[in-house]
């Protein structure tokens, strides 16, 4: 069975990546701001598809995969850190404005909601390293069970993923009303932002 140390563990990268600005956050804050809480959480259950695809991937030994053809992984890493940069891009340039700015999006039926919560989860390359690179890191194969292990592993990730996401949901429109009310904080918050994107692309180039 899985160790307390281990579930700690990666609730801890968990929280510390929902805090990380990224594509996840992006939309389900954009699509609260815009078409409200209800379409928020019904677009943060594509996204909670996702985290299980990603799931019973991992489970289903797409490391080894990787472990076996590093190529593969290489190229995950060069395009994963590719995209968070071009995100930071987009954060910090001066037409830029707030992830929390409110932006005129069409609604869209509870479907397509689904739909592109969960492609803009599969597409997230910071999920695809955590259950590609971090998560093994974590199973214990002296332990038994390695499948059951990373499946409450990725189950903690879930619910912490979750939890974090649904937060920036129900909070969007204050948010978004209290940059709106405050221009200098909006900006200080697309550099911020900005370099924590950047940042993190770099641990992932070079790590």
């Amino acid at each position: 069975m899985v160790e307390a140390t281990a579930l700690a563990g990666i609730a801890a990268v968990a929280t510390g990546m929902v805090l990380t600005p990224g594509p996840n956050m992006i939309y389900l804050v954009s699509r609260s701001v815009s078409q409200g809480r209800r379409a928020g959480m019904i677009s943060l259950g594509g996204v909670a598809l996702g985290f299980l695809v990603y799931l019973l991937a991992a489970t289903a030994g797409i490391s080894a995969l990787f472990a076996l053809v590093p190529e593969l992984y290489l190229a995950l890493r060069v395009a994963g850190a590719a995209y968070l940069l071009w995100l930071a891009w987009k954060a910090v340039r001066p037409s830029a404005g707030s992830v929390f700015a409110a932006k005129e999006l069409a609604p869209d039926r509870p479907r397509k909601l689904v739909l592109m919560g969960l492609v803009t989860c599969l597409l997230n390359p910071k999920l695809a390293i955590l259950y590609v690179s971090l998560l093994p890191q974590f199973v214990d194969p002296h332990r038994g069970h390695v499948a059951l292990q990373s499946l409450l592993l990725g189950l903690t990730q879930i619910t912490v993923g979750l939890l974090g996401n649904a937060f920036f949901v129900f909070t969007a429109g204050s948010v978004a009303t209290f940059f709106a009310r405050r221009p200098l904080w909006q900006r200080l918050h697309r550099y911020a932002m900005g370099t924590a994107l950047a940042g993190f692309a770099v641990r992932i180039a070079v790590d």
